[in-house]
């Protein structure tokens, strides 16, 4: 009777395996990376270094193994672009003048034929410098909550809701370097992939996913990149306000992926007036907005994990259309911005639009003899102009329109 009990003892401990229960640390995850003592994440930097570090024990407490060149980590080493119209330069010694960034890589292993890359960029720009929207004199840390912690911390608990499911990808999961400076560690990886780049099935990006705002619009990039990707964030979709670009090039990591026959998507909750500035901090961001859309996406990866290999599909580039400007409003657009015309999101300091009483908010329909119905009319319309030329701009406010006079 003893050995009988015993027996069915350890056969209920056998049976009463623990079950894997995904953990949500996105606010801890945000608040370590957008703390002041990062120095906001400059690539090459200490504190970007001290990020990476973090980065990597979050992998490794989460049970998911290295996959960079040493470990978790895949250094790779450039001399800066010279000037506005130049390119980085990868070299493999240390120069003068050369920076040395970090990709950080986690793998899940499936033993499954394709991998699933899923990715958001960890530097940031530091004190500021080239590309700071901030206007003061005195130098101030650009702690980066929304570009790029919130990213990274959606990257992080995705890979802890996929440790234990969807078994039919692998996964790879990787925090990017470089990308402020020209999207350096993206285009590196593609260009030395620690896997076959032939087996990698399709690729996430998540960058700046910390503000979404109050009607749930998200936008997602890269939808024309495969046939499934259209009805798969449609059918996923609970509650969201979706704005669909078809293109996979933008100005994020994704494109590094596209322009070598990955499929892609890209996820981004819109710029703001903190974008670029030292005002991007943790307590400005909306973690249940965050969580939402990591929902979201492992309800898509879900959705495709029996799908098999995606097929890729090349689509149309609008950065070629892009017309090249001599001027600017000083404005930032809301790109999430479905309607009529051209919604401004942030007005800078200094600048014409100030100038001439626009705000946030308003919606340009009009400038010089040309009528903006959308982004690309806008950029059409802004590319005539000069130095010195004065125009005017029709726009709406409170749904009543308005004429003021723009001097460039």
């Amino acid at each position: 009777m003893k050995k009988i009990s015993l027996l069915v003892l350890f056969l209920s401990l056998v049976g009463c395996k623990k079950e894997y229960t995904p953990e949500n640390k996105m606010k801890e995850d945000v608040t370590f990376l957008a703390d002041d003592k990062l120095e906001g994440r400059g690539t090459g930097t200490e504190g970007e270094r001290k990020a990476a570090d973090y980065i990597a024990k979050r992998f490794k407490d989460l049970g998911i193994e290295g996959k960079g060149t040493d470990g978790y980590f895949q250094d790779f080493t450039f001399t800066p672009k010279t000037d506005p119209h130049s390119e980085a330069k990868y070299t493999s010694v240390n120069e003068d003048g050369s920076i040395t960034g970090r990709n950080v890589l986690g793998f899940i292993d499936n033993n499954a034929p394709q991998t699933v890359v899923i990715g958001a960029h960890y530097d940031h720009l530091g004190y500021g410098g080239e590309g700071s929207l901030d206007r003061s004199e005195e130098k101030a840390i650009h702690n980066g909550a929304d570009d790029n912690a919130s990213g990274v911390a959606v990257m992080l608990n995705l890979a802890s809701k996929l440790k234990e499911t969807n078994t039919n990808n692998n996964y790879l999961f990787m925090a990017f370097s470089g990308e402020e400076m020209g999207l350096l560690g993206s285009n590196y990886f593609a260009k030395n992939a620690t896997i076959p780049t032939d087996s990698i099935n399709y690729m996430f990006n998540m960058d700046m996913v910390g503000r979404l705002k109050s009607d749930s619009t998200l936008a997602v990039y890269g939808t024309g990149t495969s046939p499934y990707f259209k009805q798969v964030i449609s059918s996923s979709n609970k509650g969201f306000k979706i704005i669909e670009n078809e293109s996979g090039v933008g100005p994020s990591d994704h494109t590094s992926f596209y322009l070598v026959d990955i499929p892609v998507l890209h996820f981004f909750t819109g710029q703001h007036e903190d974008y670029h500035k030292p005002g991007d901090d943790s307590e400005k961001l909306n973690f249940d907005g965050m969580n939402m859309i990591s929902e979201y996406i492992f309800d898509i990866i879900t959705d495709l994990d029996d799908n098999g290999e995606l097929a890729f599909r090349k689509t149309k580039n609008e950065s070629e259309e892009t017309p090249r400007f001599k001027v600017g409003l000083g404005v930032v657009p809301d790109y999430l911005y479905d309607g009529e015309g051209m919604r401004i999101d942030g007005v800078s300091e200094d600048k014409p639009a100030i100038t001439a009483g626009l705000k946030k908010g308003d919606i340009i329909v009009k400038l010089g003899d040309s009528t903006i119905v959308d982004m690309m009319s806008y950029m059409r319309a802004l590319s005539v102009f000069e130095a010195g030329n004065t125009t005017k701009v029709t726009y709406k406010r409170d749904g009543k329109e308005a004429t003021a006079e723009i001097k460039f």
